[in-house]
Formats: C-alpha cells, sequence, structure tokens
C-alpha cells in the first residue's frame, strides 16, 4: 500500500476540500461571425475594441487557436459537439443558395427548402446538454443556424431560453433572412422587435438571463452575435455591406462616396452597392457596437461579483471577410487558408488559474470547448460518442503543452492538413502547397518540392483521417445512411 507523507497527505486533503467548497464557475461564450484574425485593437490595426482589449489584457489571448470549418454551420456545430464536422454530420451549410443570386421565395417554397427543414441530427448531444445535469442554466441569444423546425431549435437541445435568428444570417434591423422573417423567441416565430438594431436584441436579452440566474444557480450563457457578417438582405446596396448604427460609423473616418454602381454584380443587372471604403467602416463599426455591447454584460458581472468565477471565452466562428483584415495569414472565410480557419480566441478565467497578460501559441481549436467546459463545470462529457477535443485548462494554464498535434479540414473539394508546424492546403486543385507555419503563417512560401517527404506525411494522416471519418456512425442530414 502507497503511503504518502504526513505534510503532503494533509496538502492533498486541503487541496481536495478547497475545490470540492469552490462554486462552479459560470459560461460566457461569445462568438462573433466573420471577424478577422487581427481585428483586435490590442495588435494596432485601428479598429475600436476597448472591451476586447481589456480580455485580452485580463485573460489570455491564443495566437494558434483554430475553429472546424471555415464558415458557419460547420463551425457551430463543431463548438458545440467536440466533434469535426464530418463525424457530427454538418460538414455543410444549412441554407438556400438561391437568394444570393437575387431570388425571392414565396412562404410555401420556403417552408419546403433545405434551409427550412435541414437540421443537426437529433443524436447529436450538445454543450447545453452536457451542462444541463450539472445544475446549469443555458440561454442562448443571437445566430443558431443548425435547424429551423422545433425539434432542431435550443429549447429542444438542451437550452433553457432562446432568443435570436435560426438561420445563417439577417438583416440588422428587420430580421429577416432575405424577406423571410427569421426571429424566434425560444420555439415561436416572433416579430415583436423587429426595427431593433439586433446587437442591441442580444445585449437585452443576455443581461436579463444574467440578471435572472447570476449568483443563484451556474450558467451557461452563449451569445453568438451576427456581427460583423454582412446583412442578408435582398437590396444590393444593404446587403453588399455590415449594417451597423451611426454612433459607431461616426467613431470611424468618414467616407465619400459611400456606394458606386458596379456593372457586374450577381443579381445580372448594374446595382447600387458600397464601396470598398464604406464596406470597412461598416465592418468596422459592427464590431464595435458589439464590443460595447460586451462590455455592459462584463460590467454587470463584476457588479454582481460574479465576473472572475465566470468563465469568458471569445473568438470568431470562421476567417473574417468583407471589411475584415485577416494580416498576416492568407485567404479569408470560405477557404482553407489560414485566414479561413485560424481565428482570434480570448479566454478569461482568473479563478481557474488562467494569468492575464498572456499570449499563448499553443495550438487549440474549437473541439476543445466541450471537454473542457465540462471539465470546469464537473459534469459528464458523453462517454457513448468519440469526441475529437480535449480538456485544454492544463495548457491554457501553462502546465503543460497542448496535446494536440493535428488538424483537419474538408469543405467540398478544398482540403487543409496540419500535422505540427507544417500545413497542406489544397485549394480545389487550383492552388494550395505545403507551408511551415512556424516560418511562414503567411503561407507564402511553397515547399511542397524541396520536402517531398513531409507532404507525403502530411498527405497520409490526412488520409487517415479521412478514413475514420467515413467509418464513424453516421449522422445527417448530408450523410447517406
Amino acid at each position: 500500500m502507497l503511503r504518502l507523507p504526513l505534510r503532503l497527505a494533509a496538502s492533498l486533503l486541503l487541496l481536495a476540500s478547497t475545490l470540492h467548497a469552490a462554486p462552479q464557475p459560470n459560461i460566457l461564450l461569445i462568438v462573433s461571425d466573420d471577424q478577422g484574425y487581427n481585428d483586435l485593437g490590442i495588435l494596432g490595426n485601428g479598429i475600436i475594441t476597448p472591451t476586447l482589449d481589456r480580455l485580452a489584457k485580463e485573460g489570455t489571448r491564443l495566437t494558434n487557436f483554430y475553429v472546424a470549418w471555415p464558415a458557419c454551420t460547420p463551425s457551430r456545430a463543431s463548438l458545440l459537439t467536440g466533434r469535426y464536422p464530418q463525424r457530427n454530420g454538418i460538414y455543410d451549410m444549412i441554407r438556400n443558395e438561391a437568394p444570393d443570386y437575387g431570388h425571392k421565395y414565396s412562404p410555401e417554397a420556403y417552408d419546403v427548402s433545405f434551409e427550412r427543414v435541414g437540421g443537426m441530427d437529433e443524436r447529436e448531444v450538445i454543450l447545453p446538454a452536457v451542462l444541463q445535469p450539472a445544475g446549469y442554466k443555458c440561454g442562448i441569444y443571437g445566430k443558431w443556424d443548425l435547424g429551423t423546425l422545433k425539434r432542431f431549435l435550443p429549447t429542444s437541445r438542451g437550452f433553457d431560453d432562446f432568443y435570436g435568428f435560426v438561420n445563417t444570417g439577417i438583416d440588422y434591423f428587420t430580421h429577416r433572412r432575405y424577406g423571410v422573417p427569421s426571429m424566434f423567441r425560444n420555439k415561436s416565430p416572433t416579430t415583436e422587435d423587429e426595427g431593433t438594431y439586433c446587437t442591441y436584441l442580444f445585449e437585452r436579452e443576455a443581461m436579463r438571463f444574467i440578471d435572472q440566474h447570476a449568483g443563484k444557480a451556474p450558467f451557461f450563457l452563449y451569445l453568438p452575435f451576427n456581427a460583423p457578417h454582412n446583412s442578408s438582405a435582398l437590396e444590393p446596396e444593404i446587403r453588399s455591406s455590415v449594417q451597423a448604427p451611426q454612433e459607431f460609423k461616426d467613431m470611424y473616418p468618414a467616407v465619400d462616396p459611400e456606394t458606386q454602381i458596379n456593372k457586374k454584380y450577381r443579381y445580372g443587372a448594374p446595382a447600387t452597392v458600397a464601396t470598398q471604403a464604406a464596406r470597412r467602416r461598416d465592418y468596422r463599426a459592427a464590431v464595435t457596437c458589439m464590443d460595447a455591447s460586451i462590455g455592459k454584460l462584463l460590467d454587470r458581472l463584476q457588479q454582481l461579483q460574479q465576473l472572475d468565477n465566470t468563465i469568458v471565452i471569445f473568438f470568431s466562428d470562421n476567417g473574417g471577410s468583407g471589411g475584415a483584415d485577416n494580416a498576416p495569414l492568407r485567404g479569408h472565410k470560405g477557404q482553407t487558408w489560414e485566414g479561413g480557419i485560424r481565428v482570434p480566441c480570448i479566454v478569461r478565467w482568473p479563478d481557474g488559474g488562467v494569468k492575464p497578460m498572456q499570449v499563448n501559441d499553443e495550438l487549440l481549436s474549437s473541439l476543445e470547448l466541450l471537454p473542457s467546459l465540462a471539465a470546469a463545470a464537473g459534469a459528464e462529457a458523453p462517454d457513448d460518442v468519440v469526441l475529437d477535443g480535449f480538456d485544454w485548462w492544463p495548457t491554457l494554464c501553462n502546465q503543460q503543452p497542448s496535446p494536440r498535434k493535428e488538424m483537419f479540414w474538408k469543405r467540398r473539394d478544398m482540403i487543409g492538413a496540419r500535422v505540427g508546424q507544417w500545413k497542406w492546403v489544397d485549394m480545389a486543385g487550383r492552388t494550395g502547397g505545403l507551408f511551415d507555419l512556424e516560418a511562414d503563417p503567411g503561407e507564402r512560401n511553397n515547399l511542397a518540392e524541396s520536402h517531398p517527404e513531409v507532404l507525403q506525411r502530411v498527405q497520409a494522416r490526412y488520409a487517415n483521417w479521412i478514413a475514420e471519418m467515413e467509418a464513424a456512425e453516421p449522422r445527417g442530414p448530408f450523410r447517406d445512411f
């Protein structure tokens, strides 16, 4: 029988007692939409984000943090399940393409379109369903994007409360997606707040949730903003940019002209669209407005003496597009270049040992969220499915290197594979190569010819991953089974 020295045994008993007595942490998970890797004020590119800068100073900023897909729907499914898109079944978008070319659905046609009937496989277990049995109250306010039928909505999947929109994007004021009303309260459509800028609405609902639960029960507050995603309106002048309140536009230099005529617009006719300068200004204004709303929530948690025991995590659902700045990365949303999949991420949790003023360069991903938050909450992660992430707290608390050595992406015929410092990219056969990310994070120097043995090794690891995904228990809506 192993005997511990008396002093060590006493220390371990004291530690166990302290951990047992510590309250369960609250969780505030904030996800922005299409925000660029470099779009934090603290990085010096001119964007105004005092709250996110504060989070970076009071917590740890991750520089090698990846999402599991370079666009909305699959990225969100993976962060909530801890599983690759190819494993959880959401490996493409749940959306209709026709509105991109000016088509407006009739209500009857929309009701039977894939955007309306598609959704995450009901067998998938998502984060709130893991946390609820541990006593957590779970709310979501903002963008859902994982199905619009009642059986797919958040309150059917483990959330206690939901207010937001159900698909990939909306007009920020009308809350319509290409003319279709898209806001829900729990399982019911609503137009109660039509005309109010949606960032303010998500702030309002999140504040109500905090006031209702903070200090009374541990909570999981998921706040997936649609900012700074372009507006999903039919009108070219609106949809060609991001909508933002005038007071936040005024925080940036004036733009002249605001619009221009585009003779090659995708609708097939000349159209009035926002200029590049206006898109950049509007994008930044939407980020700054979102930042102000986040600041109000942090202030409220601080007033309630709950902030330091709240895990605050912020990141973007995928790489930036439109007016975004992904420097020094190559590419953008929708691509498997670094600019489509490596995103800004900040974690604040002083009570959990996450130190302030830290920059962490370890390889980490959104797949780590479910196992990590379950561990922090004392909840049991699902044991009947394969999770692709791990508990990241030892890495964030500088106790050990990240266990993650590989990460893979597949969007249709676009491929990305990272193995250690090496990244192989195949952009649908049009371009790509092998890159040393430690020396070349901008993926400018293709080393495929000079390092054929490395390319072969990375491609072999990708092939193994593909085989593993194909052998996994199939999930809908895309998989044939």
